[in-house]
């Protein structure tokens, strides 16, 4: 949160890439920046930065953990009151999966798990367009790394995305892009989560689907990705009410839900690795 609002073509968004991929590297994993360009529904071309850091590249057996890095340009939520021009912060809503894919990193680096992890970073997701009907218009380092595998030929077991992970109360529902493309993946990630005391967050509510980084995934690159990803029926937009505004920033973050979905993605790993997944 420190750099600031990390929307492409900006300073700050350059600063945080140099460290997340910085941090990625000091935890000894193979860092591969992906550059595009693309083209916003604004008109403004995006000089985006896609960033694939793989633990055991040498490794057959692999799984893709991502998460979205950038934050929204605007603060456009229909709850949103004030500067909604400006963008935003983005804590819950990029950050959040970020922190807790490096926290991964970090504890992978010091408890070594005999599988291929792959943490993908997808850039410009957050620079759709809201006023209208066209999810293409999102997602766009995910569609691009879907159209351009790094590496080249990729195809993991199954791909695990997260979204707005980290916020006070959030639940995660099983969402309808995942339960269409992986169920089995998603009821068993949903049950390890369970089985670890997390039946708060992870519960067994079906939501709609919703346009994310893994529905390109899915579609384009042909990999099976679920999401988990903090929703709320609570709101007219079907997020918490901090999604989308000025709010969404360090006071809306919770570290037990940060705990909550961390380890439950290591408990996957470590059986993953155990061939007991």
């Amino acid at each position: 949160m420190d750099f600031g609002p990390r929307v492409p073509n900006t300073d700050a968004h350059k600063r945080c890439k140099d460290w997340l991929v910085a941090q990625f590297t000091a935890y000894g994993l193979k860092v591969t920046e992906q550059p595009f360009a693309a083209k916003a529904y604004t008109g403004k071309t995006l000089n985006g930065v896609n960033i694939i850091a793989q633990y055991k590249p040498e490794a057959t057996k692999r799984i893709c953990l991502a998460a979205h890095w950038d934050s929204r340009h605007i603060a456009d939520s229909p709850l949103s009151t004030e500067r909604q021009k400006e963008p935003i912060l983005g804590a819950d809503d990029g950050g959040s999966g970020v922190g807790v894919l490096l926290e991964i990193a970090r504890v992978l680096q010091a408890n070594p798990a005999e599988v291929g992890v792959d943490f993908v970073l997808f850039d410009a997701e957050d620079h759709g367009d809201d006023d209208n009907d066209n999810p293409t218009s999102w997602c766009l380092g995910a569609q691009h790394w879907s159209r351009n595998l790094v590496p080249s030929g990729y195809s993991p077991k199954y791909g695990i995305l997260l979204d707005m992970v980290g916020a006070k109360n959030a639940r995660f529902t099983k969402e309808a892009v995942s339960m269409n493309f992986a169920p089995a993946v998603m009821n068993k990630v949903w049950k390890i989560g369970q089985n670890l005391g997390y039946t708060n967050y992870f519960v067994e509510d079906k939501s709609g689907a919703v346009t994310d980084d893994h529905y390109f995934v899915n579609t384009i690159a042909n990999i099976p990705m679920i999401d988990i990803i903090g929703k709320s029926g609570d709101t007219q937009t079907g997020f918490g009410a901090h999604w989308h505004t000025h709010k969404d920033d360090m006071s809306i973050i919770d570290v037990r839900a940060l705990r909550a979905v961390g380890q439950t993605l290591l408990e996957v790993i470590y059986l993953e690795a155990a061939g007991r997944f």
